[in-house]
């Protein structure tokens, strides 16, 4: 039959069929689209809670809380974990603050800046702003451990194949790091399209060697009845509370969801992992169950491995190691991102920023953290040696992040989606419970390990707020001393001399005078014919449209104010964008239009604001922020520097 027979009865049998065919083509054409991106999903988001079976299960018995080894306890933390993916992953994070999107973008600092737009409430949110900043300082400290923990316990599989090989774990390991951090600066592009296929293949594997294994045992099965949790707390309520640290390791991974929602979208995230990783990640841990049920303590050393046969450890091994690469990216990908969005809201200075792909807007390298986060991914591997001795300080990070998650979930509901109180108040209270002893059980691993990364985390909340904080005070002071523009724009124009060409001035506050305009007009004693006093704003939401890009005032006498207005996810170029700007008189050419920035000297001095030893922190920040010229894409050839000294 040929399209047109197939067109014919359509025609024939009026309008509605046709919309109902189209309508079921286009169902067809998105259906198609949601199964492509669910699979890149899988490449991508699914990396940190796919590599878990490596190791979650083994530290639940081997770990620094050792359980006594018989069917009840393992069926209790089997139980455990399955429901923990129920109620946290599926329940929290996919049904629920997946519904929190930005404009599409997710993530601590996403959500926050969709709850501080939203709500003016100053009585809290000023802790609300701490309570995000903070869950995005523990962040870094996770971005380094998982790496570390992945490719280490996939490697540890060597000595699972023959124990000579165990020498070889820590070199191969650091070896694969220190490669993983030097192709980051070349980009991911061609590579990362190889990570859907390989985390499919992945994933097919280790259920495939778990239902194996579980068709052997089927008494395994028991453990999706919730009894055996709850009866793991009756009869063993302490290491059953100490267990939850290790079960914990089981939905490690859960808040990459939300934060990348915005490469994939919700559905797909939701598809991949209702339909295909957490079937996989069960029939895995049930897997491994069985092998416990049925070999006891010689199978403990790595269940995981111990599921394959002799034959095929050395492949598994492979694969596990390629899924623990795929994952340490995910998250390196994610410090890159994280890092944007922070120097975007004002929370860190001006790093380098380069991007990686002409085609795709989100893939970007910032030398310093990717440097930072490699020395410090080695020195972790180096000092903890093992996987075991690496997840004692796993976990407390995320939980500390899923805990702060909840508040401002809290808020969400409250303030912007008005739930009725009851069924709010249920809901949370489950969520609070569930995160609080998974938080409370990994506050036990601090002696053991967990100090690293709240120390990390501590690290950066105090720059990241000492240069939030500082920002606004050096705005203040200089808008203190700044002259009114309609003031200036009276004399000054009567009295300098006015040059051939346009000037643009950048300035961070959209009132007074800038300081480089004041500093060119006593030093050089003229004006151009056009001025622009330039400020970029950026927003709340991810992106701004480039029809809201610009907001233009005419101040009279060849004085114009300009603001620029970005989202949080893009990078301000100002060259591009004043091409677009109309209004005030000819188009830019950049030949024509000199850049004029003001680089502050900070003098720390005994006015209120902070204390000394902040004040000394943010100079030095500031010194060692990238250029304005550079971070706005001015071209180098038309800027000039003009110095000023604040006091804050």
């Amino acid at each position: 039959m040929t399209d047109s027979d197939k067109a014919a009865p359509a025609a024939e049998s009026g309008e509605g069929d046709h919309e109902h065919a189209h309508g079921h083509a286009h169902g067809h054409t998105q259906g198609k689209a949601t199964l492509k991106l669910a699979v890149g999903a899988i490449g991508i988001v699914f990396g940190d809670i796919g590599t878990s079976p490596l190791y979650a299960f083994r530290e639940t018995f081997a770990g620094h809380h050792k359980l006594t080894l018989d069917p009840d306890h393992i069926l209790g933390v089997i139980s455990l974990m399955f429901w923990s993916m129920m109620l946290v992953v599926t329940l929290k994070y996919v049904t629920i603050i997946m519904r929190a999107d930005n404009k599409g973008e997710g993530g601590s600092l996403a959500l926050l800046a969709l709850i501080s737009g939203q709500t003016r409430t100053k009585r809290w949110s000023s802790g609300i702003i701490l309570l995000g900043v903070f869950a995005t300082a523990l962040f870094y400290g996770d971005s380094m451990i998982t790496p570390a923990v992945s490719v280490l316990s996939a490697v540890e599989g060597l000595a699972v194949y023959n124990p000579a090989l165990e020498p070889m774990i820590l070199p191969a390991a650091v070896l694969i790091l220190f490669g993983l951090f030097w192709i980051q600066s070349a980009g991911t592009n061609r590579v990362a399209a190889m990570f859907g296929p390989i985390m499919l293949l992945y994933f097919c594997t280790i259920a495939a060697l778990g239902l194996i294994s579980v068709w052997h045992t089927p008494g395994i099965l028991q453990a999706f009845n919730p009894y055996w949790a709850l009866m793991f707390f009756v009869t063993d309520p302490l290491p059953a509370f100490l267990a939850l640290g290790s079960v914990v390791l089981a939905v490690t991974g859960a808040e990459a969801l939300y934060a990348d929602m915005g490469h994939f979208g919700r559905n797909p995230i939701r598809v991949s992992w209702l339909f295909f990783v957490l079937p996989a990640l069960m029939c895995n841990y049930l897997g491994q169950g069985a092998l416990l049920f049925r070999e006891g303590m010689s199978a403990l050393h790595s269940p995981f491995y111990n599921l394959a046969p002799q034959a095929l450890q050395l492949p598994l091994i492979g694969l596990a190691t390629l899924a623990a690469i795929i994952a340490s990216q995910a998250v390196i990908s994610g410090a890159f991102s994280v890092t944007q969005q922070a120097i975007q809201l004002g929370f860190m200075p001006r790093l380098r920023i380069s991007h990686t792909s002409a085609s795709t807007a989100g893939q970007i390298y910032i030398p310093l953290i990717n440097w930072g986060l490699m020395v410090m991914v080695i020195l972790l591997v180096l000092s903890f040696r093992t996987s075991s001795n690496l997840t004692a300080a796993y976990g407390i990070a995320v939980t500390g992040a899923m805990f702060i998650d909840n508040v401002l979930l809290t808020v969400l509901i409250f303030k912007l989606w008005r739930w009725h109180w009851a069924g709010a108040v249920a809901l949370l209270s489950v969520f609070y419970i569930v995160d609080g002893l998974y938080l409370a059980a990994n506050l036990t691993k601090i002696p053991d390990g967990g100090w690293f990364p709240l120390f990390i985390g501590f690290i950066v909340f105090t720059l990241l707020t000492t240069w939030s904080r500082g920002r606004k005070l050096m705005i203040e002071r200089m808008r203190e001393s700044a002259m009114p523009i309609p003031v200036f724009v009276a004399s000054a124009a009567n009295s300098a001399v006015r040059v051939p060409g346009t000037a643009v001035f950048m300035t961070s506050t959209p009132d007074g005078v800038p300081h480089a305009l004041l500093h060119n007009l006593k030093h050089n004693k003229v004006l151009h014919e056009r001025v622009i006093l330039l400020t970029v704003k950026i927003m709340d939401v991810p992106v701004v449209e480039n029809d809201g890009r610009c907001k233009l005032e005419d101040l009279g006498r060849g004085f114009f104010r300009l603001v620029l207005y970005y989202g949080f996810m893009q990078e301000p170029d100002v060259p591009a964008a004043l091409k677009t700007v109309t209004g005030c008189g000819q188009t830019f050419k950049m030949m024509e239009t000199s850049f004029f920035l003001a680089r502050q000297t900070l003098l720390p001095s005994a006015r209120p604001g902070m204390p000394v030893w902040r004040e000394k922190l943010f100079a030095w920040m500031l010194r060692n922020a990238e250029s304005a010229m550079e971070f706005f894409r001015l071209p180098t050839n038309r800027v000039v520097e003009l110095g000023s000294q604040v006091e804050i």
